[in-house]
């Protein structure tokens, strides 16, 4: 059985194995390189200072001669050049020689740069010696004849040294050139092989790899489009053929569930078309029950509409009779008149809520008189107060503003906070109401002395039917969770604070803003 993974060993194989060949030629012309440029410039370096050393010579010769001539002869110039000399000639002979023998003299090149320096310190001494002399032409013949010995023993030996050092850059240049050419001969020749490898690997292992991954590719684009009776040719027992035939197993077992699927479907649909129906048949008996439920708010809305009607026309006879003489007797009754009013329009709001389909509560937006709604408020629940032996206070600022509000509901919210204060404030002994204005907002708190909420219980309090003492709430009232709502339709905030003023008690600040955005239908589930 042919492998996959014994295929991709072989290309790889491969590839290191181009990889090495090509880093060994690389490595072989990086030293020949290396090798020819070091010969090129030892060379070039010598030949420098050859020049350099003649160019010397030449000064040491007129420096020798216009020192003769001089009435009164230096040797200090002679001395530097012949120094500078030494030095130079000595840097001459540290870098190897690229052959044994001059070409041409037969003599080994180190040989004659020491008869050199040689013949530079013969030279030397012959001028020191000749300056001596007191004649100044005898002098001159000395100097002349030691130069022209000087120039007929070095200077064949310095040509020659020359001579050489020209053609190892010469040939140097040669090395280089000759490289660079085989180099370019064998990058073209490893490209050519690289390319042709690279094919004959991708005819025999990549192309029949790609051509098989298609195939796969496309029966696995197929099944994706529902073609699930898609199967595919294993071909060659190797890692993609065992591939390929649990693709097919997999493509069958697909199929198998799909028509497993398509008879739970067809179960499901009627399971959910039996519940469509039990559901339809809940919601009729609670649209009938919805109905029932209306019905009770009608009858319940005409029970108690019809004693309010009936109590309001005798407080009406009461009060326009003429014996009723004690005033506190004609403010009884038009307290009571107030009460059987607004019980009279929550009565209607019940019975709107009965009778709308939506259940909603409708508010009426008015510019209200805030100062003189929490005075009508304070009033009617002091009687209430002096019999519980409390004390209730009304502080308005100087010049209150308005609000819009629904007048109606403001004024349940007080007093169902005024009323909670009195029946559940144990151990009060009074009660605050207080107006501050602002330029946007209108805030009214309403304070009292007594035991106050638990910290822990003060977030609850706005829920449905819970008490101030964190139990059930009893009686029709309108009950925090209401008052809250309400306090919200209007854009504003109620919340249960700490009286800064006493150590005790409970403090609700309710803020309003001065402008509504008009009236607001919002319900509110009773």
């Amino acid at each position: 059985m042919g492998s996959i993974r014994g295929s991709l060993s072989f290309l790889i194989a491969g590839a290191a194995m181009l990889t090495l060949l090509a880093a060994a030629g690389l490595l072989f012309a990086v030293r020949t390189s290396d090798f020819a440029v070091e010969r090129l410039t030892v060379s070039q370096r010598r030949l420098d200072l050859l020049a350099e050393a003649s160019g010397r010579l030449t000064d040491y010769a007129f420096a020798a001669i216009d020192s003769a001539q001089a009435a009164a002869p230096s040797r200090l110039r002679l001395t530097a050049l012949k120094s500078q000399i030494d030095s130079v000639l000595n840097s001459a002979g540290t870098d190897p020689w690229q052959g044994e023998t001059v070409p041409g003299r037969n003599e080994p090149p180190e040989r004659m740069l020491a008869l050199l320096r040689a013949d530079v310190a013969s030279l030397d001494a012959a001028i020191a010696g000749g300056l001596e002399q007191a004649d100044t032409a005898a002098r001159s013949d000395t100097i002349r004849g030691a130069l022209n010995g000087f120039g007929l023993s070095a200077g064949p030996r310095l040509s020659a040294l020359v001579e050489a050092e020209r053609q190892a850059v010469k040939l140097a240049r040669e090395d280089i050139a000759r490289t660079s050419q085989r180099l370019t001969i064998a990058a073209i020749a490893a490209a050519v092989l690289a390319i042709l490898t690279a094919i004959l690997l991708h005819q025999r292992i990549t192309r029949p790899l790609l051509r098989r991954i298609g195939a796969i590719d496309d029966a696995a684009i197929a099944i994706g489009r529902g073609k699930l009776d898609t199967r595919l040719d294993i071909g060659a027992r190797d890692e993609l053929g065992l591939l390929v035939a649990r693709f097919n197993r997999m493509a069958a077992s697909l199929a198998r569930r799909e028509h497993k699927l398509s008879l739970d479907r067809a179960a499901l649909e009627r399971t959910v078309a039996e519940r469509t129906a039990d559901l339809t048949t809940a919601n009729e008996r609670l649209a009938g029950i919805d109905r029932s439920r209306r019905r009770f708010f009608a009858d319940v809305s005409h029970e108690l509409r019809t004693p309010l009607t009936v109590v309001l026309g005798e407080c009406d006879i009461a009060l326009r009779a003429p014996s009723i003489a004690p005033e506190e007797v004609r403010t009884t009754f038009a307290i009571i008149r107030q009460r059987a009013f607004r019980l009279h329009r929550r009565v209607e709001d019940m019975l709107r809520v009965a009778r709308s389909e939506s259940g909603e509560i409708t508010l009426d937006f008015r510019r209200v008189d805030l100062a003189r709604l929490l005075a009508d408020t304070v009033e009617s629940y002091a009687p209430m107060a002096r019999r519980h032996q409390l004390e209730i206070t009304l502080a308005l600022p100087e010049a209150p503003g308005d609000v819009v509000a629904d007048a109606d509901w403001i004024r349940q919210v007080v007093e169902g906070l005024i009323d909670n204060a009195i029946r559940h404030a144990k151990g009060a002994t009074r009660i605050a109401v207080l107006l501050e204005d602002a330029p946007d907002v209108a805030s009214i708190f309403v304070s009292d002395d007594g035991c106050g909420i638990p910290t822990q219980q003060r977030e609850r309090v706005f829920e449905r039917f819970v008490s101030r003492d964190g139990g059930a709430s009893s009686g029709f009232g309108i009950g925090l969770a209401l008052a809250q709502w309400v306090i919200a339709r209007h854009h504003g905030s109620i919340v249960i604070a700490s009286d800064p003023k006493i150590e005790r008690g409970t403090r609700v600040a309710i803020t309003l803003p001065r402008a509504a955005e008009g009236n607001t239908h919002t319900g509110f589930a009773l």
